[in-house]
C-alpha cells in the first residue's frame, strides 16, 4: 500500500522484486511518511484505522520490509527454492529492536527476545537440514569427499582388500571369540 497525498494506494508487485527497487519505494514513502500529515500525533485510541496506520505502523514496517529484502536477496532466497533465512524470524528481530520503546536498550538476537523463548519452549522448532546450514563451498567438499571415497571403494585393488577382511574375519570368527571370551569372564 502507498500513501499519496494522505490516501491509501496499492504498490505494485514489481516495485518489490529488487533491493534496489525496494529502495525506491521506501525512499518515495519515507518523505511523505516523515512529512506526517498531521500537524500533532492523532490519539491512537480514537483516530480512524487509516490515520493509525499512516502514523504509527508504515514509519516503522516499511523500512523493516526494505531491509527484509536487501537480507533476503543476500541470502539469495530469490535464487533457491529452499534458504535457512526466515524472513517472519528476521522481521520480528528488527521490529523488536528498532521499536521506539526501546531505543535506548542494546541489540537482542531473536532467540532472546523474551517472547520468543516463551513461545518456542512451549512450540519447539525442528532442526534445520544441514543442507541448508552448510555454505556453498562446504557442501561441495562434503559431496566431493563422498564422491572420491566411492571411487576409491569401486576400485579392484580395494575391492580385493576389502573381500580378504571379510574373509580373515569369517575364517577367525572374531564374533564366536569375542563371546567365549566374555563368557570366560563372567565365569571367574
Amino acid at each position: 500500500v502507498s500513501l499519496e497525498a494522505g490516501i491509501l494506494q496499492p504498490l505494485r508487485m514489481e516495485q518489490f522484486y529488487s533491493a534496489p527497487a525496494a529502495d525506491t519505494v521506501v525512499q518515495q514513502l519515507l518523505p511523505i511518511l516523515e512529512a506526517a500529515p498531521f500537524p500533532e500525533p492523532p490519539d491512537p485510541k480514537t483516530c480512524s484505522p487509516q490515520e493509525y496506520l499512516e502514523y504509527y505502523i508504515f514509519p516503522v514496517l516499511l523500512p523493516g520490509m526494505a531491509e527484509l529484502l536487501h537480507r533476503a536477496k543476500e541470502e539469495k532466497c530469490f535464487e533457491r527454492k529452499r534458504t535457512k533465512f526466515i524472513a517472519c524470524d528476521f522481521l520480528t528481530e528488527w521490529l523488536y529492536n528498532k521499536n521506539p520503546r526501546r531505543k535506548d536498550d542494546s541489540f537482542t538476537e531473536f532467540f532472546s527476545i523474551p517472547f520468543v523463548n516463551d513461545w518456542l519452549k512451549d512450540h519447539p522448532r525442528p532442526p534445520i537440514p544441514l543442507s541448508l546450514l552448510l555454505s556453498e563451498e562446504e557442501a561441495s567438499i562434503v559431496i566431493q569427499s563422498f564422491w572420491r571415497g566411492y571411487r576409491v571403494r569401486c576400485d579392484s585393488e580395494i575391492q580385493e582388500l576389502r573381500q580378504w577382511q571379510k574373509q580373515l574375519r569369517e575364517d577367525k570368527n572374531i564374533l564366536k571369540r569375542v563371546k567365549e571370551f566374555w563368557t570366560k569372564q563372567e565365569a571367574k
